[in-house]
């Protein structure tokens, strides 16, 4: 994976390479109604191609035009990448049209992006039976990768950090406006990477639409092509709006930019050996960890992906992180909004505590779910389906954290605070700043740098500095009796929530602990089983508690048997440490020293 290995291609196979994907680039997509019967419009709009050629050469690279009326009514929109040659552009048009009307016999909507036979210029044609003109057209996506995969032997990891930065960067240089050309939004950029002397990339908008709208629609179509294919040696993404397509071979004019920047290498003698975060530097470096999930928006289904930025983007987003942009302080750094260029806000939390550190989240305008289950008032809004709609999502969140990811993430600070709402109440697991990362092989680990918050963090943890996943799911079941009671776990003074909901089981009366906003509206067996899972997940014995892949399982179905606690782990005044009694603020960050 590390090897470096010169790229041999012979002459057939580059032609075969280049035909295979001159052959996908050029993929029209026909939707809408139909109009089969309809001559007149068939009719208008083979008259209104035939002069779009010409009209788009005569007007500067973009035109925009109809002709007919009512049903017979054919819009056009028409453009070429800047920097065209009138001939090439004039051949690329006329070769889309064509393909269009082959293509799309009885459809009354479609788009093509694509390239003349020659010289390869990238142009756009677009038609409707009603006006598009000025809107943002995030639908039906085209999406075509190259045939051809990236070799194993090449650095991956490497290549993902400096195909991501080169991204974000050719996002930003075609969404900056050029207003003295009318193909305002375009960037088409030439790079070095560690594995390849030459990588290229494009993208474009309609000059029609906002730079924000630009901006969103390219950042919808890198994530729609990052998500399938990644692992592929180039292909195109695009939407009637927007394109984008990236190779390993030039297809348009491009501006050489330097190369992405490379991770740092440590020195000898430098060692830098706390796993926590995404990378670690030297003191005094920033280190970007990114922690945030876009969504697309397209008809088909709704997606998630991570994204990752380089400093310069976080600075241009939050304004070098202006005051103005300050939202509030945590307790270990400062939050600050931002925007990107697609428009999407984010919120980005600088870490006050060793080496200064970013995290970037979706701005989310619920705020937390501790503004919620914690306010008599709020908590109201909160009924048992939306909290198990957040526990669930939450349940998800840390499996995927736990198995699904590439990086197996130890959070250790679940909290309430920590759970962000979007407009719909869905949640977000954030506030990655103490979080650790693990090998895939790797289930446990010890540490001396203890962080976290009181009454959540697992005893094997707090005391030994032992990491592993059931340290999250310790805090998972605090949270979750947490959001059945509607009180705080420091609101138990002496016990904490999970000492006073194990006494109430052991009783016999679990329902004591149950919110008063929901014993009347909520089958209380429901709620109950919750409580039961709750208190299997904070089991003094970690080995004992469940897996969040079982904990799932338990709570989407009706009819599994759920296996019978355990005591929970300590009281909540005070615990045990390698070297005495630890009090415990409210925030946590201290070292354990050797006996």
């Amino acid at each position: 994976m590390g090897k470096r290995s010169a790229l041999m291609i012979f002459l057939a196979f580059s032609l075969l390479f280049v035909l295979q994907n001159l052959q996908v680039v050029n993929a029209v997509r026909c939707f809408g109604s139909s109009f089969i019967g309809n001559r007149s419009y068939v009719q208008n709009r083979r008259n209104l191609f035939s002069t779009l050629p010409d009209k788009v050469v005569a007007n500067g690279g973009f035109y925009n035009a109809s002709l007919g009326q009512d049903l017979n009514e054919v819009h056009a929109l028409v453009l070429c990448a800047r920097g065209y040659n009138p001939e090439a552009c004039f051949n690329c048009v006329e070769k889309l049209t064509q393909d269009t009307q082959t293509n799309c016999l009885n459809r009354t909507d479609s788009f093509i992006w694509g390239n003349d036979d020659v010289d390869l210029v990238s142009c756009l044609v677009r038609s409707s039976n009603h006006s598009t003109f000025g809107n943002l057209e995030l639908g039906p996506p085209v999406v075509w990768p190259s045939p051809n995969r990236i070799e194993p032997s090449k650095n991956m990891t490497l290549f993902i950090q400096e195909w991501d930065a080169t991204a974000n960067r050719t996002l930003e240089a075609a969404t900056r406006a050029e207003n003295s050309s009318v193909l305002k939004y375009y960037s088409a950029v030439e790079a070095g990477f560690t594995e390849f002397p030459n990588v290229y990339m494009l993208m474009q908008c309609t000059p029609d639409i906002t730079s924000k709208d630009c901006g969103r629609c390219l950042g919808d179509c890198v994530a729609y092509y990052r998500e399938q294919f990644r692992g592929r040696q180039g292909g195109m993404a695009s939407f009637p709006s927007c394109f984008f397509r990236w190779d390993l071979y030039a297809f348009d004019n491009v501006t050489r930019v330097p190369a992405p920047p490379r991770p740092q290498v440590q020195e000898k003698g430098n060692p830098t050996t706390d796993k926590k975060g995404i990378s670690i530097g030297y003191r005094g470096i920033i280190v970007i960890i990114v922690i945030y999930f876009a969504k697309t928006t397209t008809n088909l289904k709704r997606r998630e992906y991570m994204l990752r930025f380089d400093l310069g983007m976080i600075l241009m987003a939050t304004d070098d992180f202006s005051s103005e942009n300050k939202l509030g302080q945590g307790g270990f750094g400062t939050v600050y909004k931002g925007t990107l260029p697609n428009g999407q806000d984010i919120a980005v939390k600088r870490l006050a505590k060793g080496d200064e550190e970013i995290l970037v989240y979706e701005f989310v305008p619920n705020s937390s779910l501790d503004h919620f289950i914690f306010d008599e008032e709020k908590r109201s809004l909160l009924t048992w389906e939306v909290r198990f709609k957040i526990i669930e999502g939450v349940a998800r969140g840390l499996v995927y954290l736990h198995e699904d990811s590439q990086l197996k993430i130890i959070h250790r600070d679940l909290k309430a605070s920590n759970i962000l709402l979007d407009a719909e109440m869905n949640p977000k697991v954030a506030d990655f700043g103490t979080a650790r990362l693990f090998d895939t092989d790797e289930t446990r680990a010890e540490t001396k740098r203890i962080a976290g918050t009181r009454g959540y963090m697992a005893p094997e943890y707090l005391n030994h500095g032992q990491i592993s996943a059931k340290s999250d799911v310790y805090s998972f079941g605090v949270m979750l009796l947490e959001m059945i009671s509607g009180e705080r776990n420091n609101s138990f003074e002496g016990e904490g929530l999970p000492a006073f909901a194990w006494k109430r089981w052991v009783e016999g009366r679990p329902e004591i602990i149950i919110d008063r906003f929901l014993v009347e509206k909520t089958p209380s067996n429901e709620i109950i089983k919750l409580i039961q899972v709750a208190l299997l997940c904070v089991q003094e014995n970690a080995t004992k508690r469940p897996t969040m892949s079982f904990v799932t399982v338990w709570l989407g179905s009706e009819t599994i048997t759920i296996p019978t606690p355990k005591a929970p782990a300590f009281t909540w005044t005070q615990c045990q440490s390698e070297d005495g009694i630890l009090s415990m603020s409210k925030d946590v960050f201290t070292e354990l020293s050797s006996r």
